[in-house]
């Protein structure tokens, strides 16, 4: 299933509620996330405004590190910056035990920031400059990810440079398909991302024989919301066998980084089961004797995280347009990959009354600027609420000001409480930084 799909018809408001334990519905509150009425935190603090639930967010991780522990697997969990790096979420994932898996230096110290120690943060990507490598390299970063001889041998001439060893995995393209969105696949060969198998056992001699590196092994990563472990099986298995190749090569190979893509439910469907995806990873490389990492990241922070917006005015035409104040500025992932996101009102009444087509837009100059089309909906009048579900990742970290619009706030609710994480940005912080010339 690709990442703008869901299975099967369009579940109905009812359905969309059932499938996430942490909304309640409450006749007088309306529909409640962490026990914290949404409504509430519309009022307090306006909309658009992006609302994370802790509680959900410990429960996951805590699922996965027991499917992880249930198959005996020496698997640590580093938490992808990228899905969400707030850092009321990076402290949180460290208070659980998480490490960071970073792509930027901006993401590394982000968690720096939060608390996570330095060692404990595994820098990918494949555009890592120089300036970013030395200032990793000079924080004791704990390993890179190396994505091309030409990064090995610049990294190489840094860390001799800084007197320090790098601690370097390889990161092999399986030439893996992902079954997900062409846009967010990063495990075919004629994907910018990793190195050939192929070249693998030649450069990763090569890298044992540059001065500063310290090679250890290998990262796979075949993208993102992947519903199936098959495409991970097939992965990790060339994944065994390139260990095994390297290792009788007289290869130091002691660490397997697994990536993430562990897929989520947008509509009424389960994500990604758990307990297969760790059997997998027992099944093909659970025997190597080998230290693992998986990255997580939408898995951690998506279902846990809303975007409420209000509506401005319904406007009929050949059609029904349900027009928000949130946009494609908040939201970006339905105008990049056509992504399907549940909307629920949030009062309680509305979901039993008779729905209708609608299409859900925002007020962005853009006919991209849409959340969801034919859309059955209840009567929608100007002032009405509504959450748009499982925007925790990639979320907020991709939205922008086009259009002049102010960054929204951001609220965590925990245990019935919610707290303000996030000011929501003035007009005026628009253009606080910007220098009219003399």
């Amino acid at each position: 299933m690709a990442d703008m799909t869901i299975t099967g018809p369009a579940p109905d408001l009812a359905s969309l509620l059932k499938a996430r334990p942490f909304l309640s519905l409450d006749e007088t509150d309306g529909l409640c996330f962490e026990g914290v009425s949404l409504k509430s935190i519309a009022m307090q603090y306006g909309t658009p405004v992006w609302v994370y639930g802790a509680g959900e967010m410990r429960r996951r991780y805590r699922a996965l590190n027991a499917a992880l522990a249930a198959q005996d697997l020496p698997a640590h969990i580093h938490y992808a910056v990228k899905a969400n790096g707030h850092l009321a979420i990076l402290d949180l994932f460290r208070r659980l035990g998480a490490g960071a898996d970073v792509v930027s230096l901006g993401e590394f110290l982000r968690a720096r920031r939060a608390g996570i120690a330095p060692d404990d943060v595994v820098y990918s990507g494949v555009g890592k400059s120089e300036a970013e490598l030395k200032a990793a390299l000079a924080a004791g970063i704990g390993q890179i990810n190396v994505e091309s001889a030409e990064e090995l041998a610049m990294l190489s001439g840094i860390a001799s440079g800084l007197g320090v060893q790098a601690t370097v995995a390889l990161r092999m393209n399986p030439d893996v398909d992902a079954g997900t969105h062409a846009k967010i696949t990063t495990g075919l060969a004629e994907n910018k991302f990793g190195i050939a198998a192929a070249d693998i056992p030649a450069l990763y001699a090569h890298a044992a024989s540059l001065p500063g590196l310290r090679p250890v092994g290998l990262a796979l990563h075949i993208g993102s919301q992947i519903l199936s472990p098959t495409p991970y099986a097939t992965a990790y298995a060339k994944g065994a066998d390139m260990v095994r190749h390297l290792r009788a090569q007289g290869q130091n190979v002691e660490a397997l980084d697994l990536g993430g893509g562990i897929g989520i439910g947008y509509g009424a469907e389960p994500g990604l089961d758990l307990a297969a995806y760790a059997a997998t990873i027992r099944r093909t490389v659970g025997g190597l004797g080998l230290r693992l990492m998986v990255e997580p990241g939408r898995y951690l922070t998506g279902p846990a995280g809303l975007l409420l917006a209000s509506v401005i005015l319904q406007k009929h035409t050949q059609k029904r347009f349900v027009v928000l104040d949130a946009a494609m500025t908040e939201l970006m992932r339905p105008a990049l990959y056509e992504a399907w996101h549940g909307i629920l009102p949030l009062d309680a009444a509305d979901f039993s009354v008779p729905v209708s087509p609608a299409d859900v837009v925002g007020p962005v100059c853009e006919s991209a600027d849409s959340f969801a089309e034919n859309r059955a909906l209840p009567d929608l009048p100007p002032g009405r609420l509504v959450a748009l579900l499982d925007a925790g990742a990639y979320g907020a970290e991709m939205s922008s000001t086009y259009n002049a619009r102010p960054r929204a706030a951001s609220v965590l609710a925990d245990a019935g409480t919610a707290r303000l994480i996030t000011p929501r940005q003035s007009i005026e912080d628009l253009w606080a930084d910007e220098i009219l010339p003399g």
